[in-house]
């Protein structure tokens, strides 16, 4: 039948149903049980009396009787419906109601002759009438461009894609517990902020009218923390959406869910200990087991991790000095030979960056820690002592994938303003990522902040990892896609 066809047939059903008295759109149901808690509970419930309610996802009609399947969102179940038992209401299942449509139904528990756990139906109401038929016949909704752009259907079709939002939600939490367990307070930073900062990335730009003023949304909200620390809050947090004006892959979307932890009093060592017993955390509550699978290969979680400095990890991977990347012929040569294309200006920043995104941290499995990065790519963090071209930096790498950064934070105003000059200069040659001039935030500093450890992570790149999935369209509720075409 075709799709036309089908929704004719279907909109005939919903008249026929109308002509009959039959409420097509109904209110609530009281549901006593979900699927997964009767499958569960047999023993205990079989030849009990349950009411559930969801989508059917199965119709079979062997004369006087017939079998169904009803999904509830958490599990499906088994239904039995007899014409003796239902009366005239059983033609009206078995003639008017189709896959898609979502009922109440009440019952008694029972197990079939093949075992499978059932509800023997004694009286069901139609709740929704749906007028188009599910996709692919059940077998899974398997075209991409339609999966995420209609996502509803792809949640209605492939139960993985429910799992993985239920395992956000649930890793989500778990990182509250966590931290709050630890003294953190959660709190809340303006998402539309007058001077974006907290990273080197693009914005996005909007305009309020009232007030005439252009505003950006959130790169990150880190200096607002930070601010925050400097008013006497030692322990914060905050998970929230951050938006940048960049493209899109299997790792990006222009907005996406991030941490950041700050913990006065403390330094990046502390927050490596805070990033990795926080992961270990995450997989004993999950997987019961510091081993998982990640990215087709198991990876150990369970601290201490390994810690590689980026001049060791430059010299065991690269085979080369990072330090010799300031000789910009050498840099450009070297990139040329390795195919490491740059899109930006070419810098001893730059191509540290590219050669550490696109061929050395692939090829670490982790969990590691890389640490001590240069300066020119932080400016937000403290200077190694004594050493003004490194900074106390590390960012956490499991299964290839980079997960975040984590400072000891800078704290030293003069020094600020000079970063945040320089980051202004490289922004007036044209470079749309440099950090822009935030004189409140040196102000901020110059009352005083204490020594703090900051951390941020991309909390979707983690989640897809310990879901077992290579893209972040896969556990992003509605993902970021291009218009479809007319």
């Amino acid at each position: 039948m075709s799709e036309e066809s089908s929704e004719n047939e279907r909109q005939r059903k919903l008249e026929k149903l109308q002509e009959l008295g039959i409420e097509p759109y109904n209110g609530p149901y009281p549901v006593t049980h979900r699927a997964p808690l009767i499958q569960a509970g047999f023993s205990e419930l079989e030849g009990q009396s349950v009411a559930v309610a969801g989508r059917l996802v199965a119709i079979r009609v062997h004369g006087k009787a017939a079998f169904a399947h009803l999904d509830d969102g958490e599990g499906r179940i088994q239904l039995y419906l007899r014409a003796d038992t239902l009366a005239e209401t059983y033609t009206t299942f078995t003639d008017l109601l189709d896959i898609g449509d979502i009922i109440g139904c009440h019952g008694t528990v029972f197990k079939t002759r093949t075992g499978e756990v059932t509800i023997s139906v004694q009286k069901f109401k139609l709740l929704t009438k749906s007028l188009r038929e599910l996709p692919e016949k059940w077998h899974g909704l398997k075209d991409v461009e339609l999966r995420y752009r209609q996502r509803y259907l792809d949640f209605i079709a492939n139960s993985k894609a429910r799992q993985n939002i239920h395992l956000r939600i649930r890793m989500i939490a778990l990182v509250r517990r966590f931290l709050e367990d630890r003294d953190f307070l959660e709190v809340e930073t303006p998402i539309l902020q007058p001077i974006y900062g907290g990273a080197m990335a693009r914005p996005f730009v909007t305009h309020h009218h009232a007030l005439n003023l252009p505003l950006y949304l959130r790169i990150a909200p880190e200096l607002y923390l930070k601010r925050m620390t400097v008013g006497g809050f030692n322990r914060v947090y905050e998970i929230g959406r951050n938006f940048r004006n960049e493209g899109i892959s299997s790792t990006h979307n222009p907005e996406f869910t991030a941490l950041e932890v700050y913990q006065a009093y403390a330094d990046y060592r502390d927050m490596m200990q805070l990033t990795e017993e926080l992961i270990a955390f995450l997989a004993q509550q999950i997987f019961d087991s510091y081993r998982v699978s990640m990215a087709g290969t198991e990876i150990n979680l369970e601290p201490p991790w390994e810690r590689l400095s980026l001049q060791q990890v430059f010299r065991m991977h690269a085979g080369i000095e990072i330090e010799s990347l300031q000789d910009l012929a050498f840099a450009r040569n070297y990139l040329g030979q390795n195919s490491i294309r740059v899109e930006k200006k070419l810098s001893w920043g730059t191509a540290v960056d590219e050669i550490l995104k696109k061929w050395i941290e692939p090829e670490l499995k982790g969990p590691v820690f890389l640490y001590d990065y240069p300066t020119v790519l932080s400016p937000l963090a403290k200077n190694k002592p004594g050493d003004p071209d490194w900074v106390e930096r590390f960012q956490p790498i499991l299964a290839g994938i980079e997960l975040g950064n984590a400072f000891s934070e800078l704290a030293d105003p003069r020094e600020q303003r000079i970063r945040f000059q320089r980051q202004h200069q490289e922004k007036e040659k044209g470079d749309e990522e440099a950090h822009p001039m935030d004189e409140d935030f040196v102000t901020a500093l110059e009352y005083g902040m204490p020594p703090t450890g900051g951390l941020g992570i991309g909390l979707d790149r983690l989640i897809m990892l310990f879901a077992q999935e290579e893209s972040l369209r896969e556990i992003i509720t509605f993902p970021t896609l291009r218009p479809k075409a007319l």
